[in-house]
């Protein structure tokens, strides 16, 4: 897709600061970090949504966020990394890596009823 930003980041057109790479995925420092160490996992495909990447990207895509919690995990010294994917900023499937510390003062806001 010409115009999507991670597929631009993917191709080298835009700058990024890499966290891994390889010949199916690619991970990068987020340029709004909701914390020190915040990425994000994209695959080197385009797809729009989750439901729409074939279950094989979606399997690699998890494996290697697990590998990257891990790394995440030992190298920011944090107490775990929330996952999360959501996919309304950017038309191309991805996943949030976001090193948490247990006692952090990050809130996401409940829907109001």
């Amino acid at each position: 897709m010409n115009t999507c930003i991670f597929c631009k980041i993917i191709k080298g057109e835009i700058p990024c600061d890499k966290v891994y790479e390889d010949e199916k995925v690619l991970a990068f420092l987020d340029i709004h970090p909701v914390s020190t160490g915040h990425t994000l996992l994209v695959p080197k495909e385009h797809f729009v949504w989750m439901q729409d990447t074939p279950d094989d990207v979606l399997i690699y895509c998890f494996l290697k966020v697990k590998e990257l919690i891990i790394k995440m995990k030992e190298k920011l010294n944090v107490d775990y990394v929330q996952v999360s994917v959501v996919g309304k900023d950017v038309p191309h499937f991805h996943i949030h890596l976001i090193p948490r510390k247990l006692e952090d003062d990050i809130h996401f806001n409940p829907m109001k009823k």
